[in-house]
């Protein structure tokens, strides 16, 4: 079944991107929702690869699959690296770190709402 930009909610995204993360071992996978916090996306999802080379590889597959099956074009930063990578579909925002970096820069602190409730896979 071919989706049209219509079709796409940023839940099928959210989805989607979850789905993609773990089918290629992404790890310590949190998702945040930044609906009424932000204009950058309904949801932010941050994840950890345990090498840079992982990092890399996760990131290109996942723009790879949300390409094929939704046809959006993600935005990338940060791949050559493999430290920390950016990848802006939208609707979701995805960081996906190498744990060293991903401690260092504590990005859910910041966007993790006051309870501590935040959906985790």
């Amino acid at each position: 079944m071919e989706l049209t930009p219509q079709d796409v909610t940023s839940e099928k995204l959210l989805a989607a991107i979850l789905k993609s993360l773990d089918d290629d071992k992404a790890e310590d996978v949190v998702q945040i929702e930044l609906r009424g916090k932000s204009e950058m996306g309904d949801y932010m999802v941050i994840a950890s690869g345990r090498s840079s080379r992982q990092v890399a590889s996760i990131a290109e597959k996942l723009v790879e699959r949300v390409k094929q099956t939704f046809g959006v074009i993600s935005k990338i930063e940060g791949k050559d690296a493999g430290d920390w990578v950016l990848i802006d579909t939208g609707d979701v925002i995805v960081h996906i770190f190498r744990p060293e970096v991903r401690e260092f820069y504590q990005l859910e602190k910041m966007w993790m709402p006051a309870t501590g409730a935040v959906a985790s896979t």
